[in-house]
């Protein structure tokens, strides 16, 4: 009788760490990744703002342009691009570097697959680890599964 109240507190004790684990680690992981896929989805919109631009570009057979920048603020200042052939283009960790219309286009294109693709894999796998937990926790109870 002793021997079978040890094993189901036992038992408990390992069920309140696996449910720990999930709260305290899995579940903040699978949140901070979700989130950053949604910051990159915003990203991937602003590239996308910038294909349709240069596309219009093209199509438009635009080589020089004036335009309003905001300086910060709200506060803007007229510009003048002379020649809209060559773009810079943010590509992280405050880098830019300059392409043509083509190589800005092929940039994008390859940025949004790869990126996309990793977080979702990221997400997948921590939602595994936790169905996989949950399952241990089902199995030291003994619960019949679902």
């Amino acid at each position: 009788m002793a021997m079978a109240a040890a094993e189901a507190r036992l038992r408990q004790e390992k069920v309140k760490k696996f449910e720990d684990f999930v709260d305290r680690r899995l579940k903040p992981d699978l949140v901070n990744a979700i989130a950053q896929r949604d910051n990159l989805f915003q990203q991937q919109k602003t590239f996308l703002d910038l294909k349709k631009n240069i596309e219009n570009l093209e199509k438009n057979g635009v080589t020089s342009m004036r335009s309003m920048v905001n300086l910060g603020s709200e506060v803007y200042m007229q510009a003048e691009v002379p020649d809209t052939r060559h773009i810079f283009v943010d590509i992280g960790l405050g880098f830019h570097v300059e392409f043509t219309w083509q190589e800005a286009l092929q940039f994008i294109s390859v940025r949004e697959a790869r990126q996309i693709d990793e977080y979702t894999h990221l997400i997948a796998s921590i939602k595994a680890q936790i169905k996989m937990v949950c399952e241990g926790i089902r199995e030291l109870l003994q619960l019949p599964a679902e």
